[in-house]
């Protein structure tokens, strides 16, 4: 099991001790296979967006080498075009599940390649890891739309789904800026990707209409929060929109209106969200209530449903975990992390806003 010496920037009181949180970096290592893959648990699927989330936790918890060969199992079963298929499974790369290339899936790897990066300053890792990054943001860029925003995914014979997601999107607009600071290090100016940045940011903030309606999930809700688009005083009037809707006090945050229904990923990834608002107070009790979806082994249920007090799907998920994790990190100031998340630092792109 991973020592407690090295969770200790994952202690979090009424959260985590630094025993706990090595039990569950432990439990996502025994999710990992051998070959780097991090499927959602043993005998499920793999899809690159949970498997990269995992990846970071590991490097938030220090556990660096096997955070790496995640990153190295994404580059070597990246498919021609740049991306790759939705869903592996159990993580092997013969046996793909959903042959669609989702275009926040691909684009997340470089967020992943980042946040290791500055969890190590390993430059034979940049090397290694750039032109996977390159070729998945080239990928996703084919797909965005006159408005900005992108398209969703390509079906398995190439088709392109050019209706957009905001939570896709607005995930897409933090990788984006990610590759940007992966492109600045490298000196390898991006031109168009600072184009793309500015348009698809501009499309989150002022147009809602360019996305599909799913403002039933809570994803839409904080995510262009959460993907840096929103800040400041928009971000907070977000936030306080639709709190009573989706927050559930002493249970963590529904994933689905009006479904009784609360999920520790949303949670951990609302409270994440609060957090690069400059709110670790409500952030921090947020991830004090989901510790009822704790399991004795480390690892975290995927949710719970409250109107039938049960444990539902009964799935202990390495990106529930992960999510989690990353939260606690960011709150306790884990520098890389916060450089991810918080995105003070990161590249913004050409923004039209300014422009106008």
């Amino acid at each position: 099991m991973t020592s407690p010496g090295r969770t200790e920037r994952l202690v979090l009181p009424g959260v985590l001790t630094a025993e706990q949180a090595a039990r569950t970096v432990a439990g996502i290592l025994a999710t990992q296979r051998a070959d780097g893959a991090i499927p959602w648990f043993r005998g499920h699927h793999l899809d690159p967006w949970d498997h990269t989330e995992a990846a970071m936790a590991l490097d938030a918890a220090g556990e660096h080498e096997r955070a790496e060969a995640a990153y190295l199992w994404l580059a070597e079963h990246q498919l021609p075009d740049g991306s790759w298929y939705a869903a592996y499974a159990d993580g092997d790369a013969a046996e793909p599940t959903d042959r669609g290339r989702e275009t926040n899936f691909v684009a997340y790897l470089a967020v992943g390649v980042w946040h290791h990066y500055l969890s190590t300053g390993d430059d034979t890792f940049l090397d290694r890891m750039w032109p996977a990054v390159y070729a998945a943001i080239e990928f996703v860029l084919a797909l965005q739309q006159p408005g900005g925003e992108i398209g969703w995914k390509r079906e398995d014979d190439g088709t392109p789904v050019t209706d957009a997601l905001l939570t896709g999107s607005s995930s897409v607009y933090q990788a984006l800026r990610c590759a940007l600071a992966l492109a600045e290090q490298r000196g390898e100016p991006q031109p168009d990707w600072e184009l793309a940045a500015g348009r698809l940011g501009h499309a989150i903030r002022h147009h809602p209409e360019r996305f599909l309606d799913k403002s039933r999930y809570s994803m839409d809700w904080y995510y262009p929060v959460l993907g840096g688009a929103l800040r400041g005083q928009a971000a907070k009037e977000r936030i306080e929109a639709q709190w009573d809707d989706f927050v559930v006090p002493g249970l963590g945050v529904r994933c689905v209106l009006p479904n009784p229904w609360v999920t520790g990923g949303e949670s951990a990834e609302l409270a994440l969200a609060l957090w690069a608002m400059g709110e670790s107070d409500r952030a921090v009790e947020i991830l004090r209530w989901i510790q009822h979806l704790r399991a004795e082994d480390g690892m975290y249920w995927t949710g719970y449903v409250f109107d039938d007090d049960a444990i539902w799907p009964r799935e202990l998920t390495s990106w529930t975990a992960g999510s989690l994790l990353l939260a606690v990190a960011a709150l306790g100031g884990d520098e890389p992390t916060t450089a991810v998340f918080g995105g003070e630092r990161l590249p913004t792109g050409l923004d039209p806003d300014c422009c106008r």
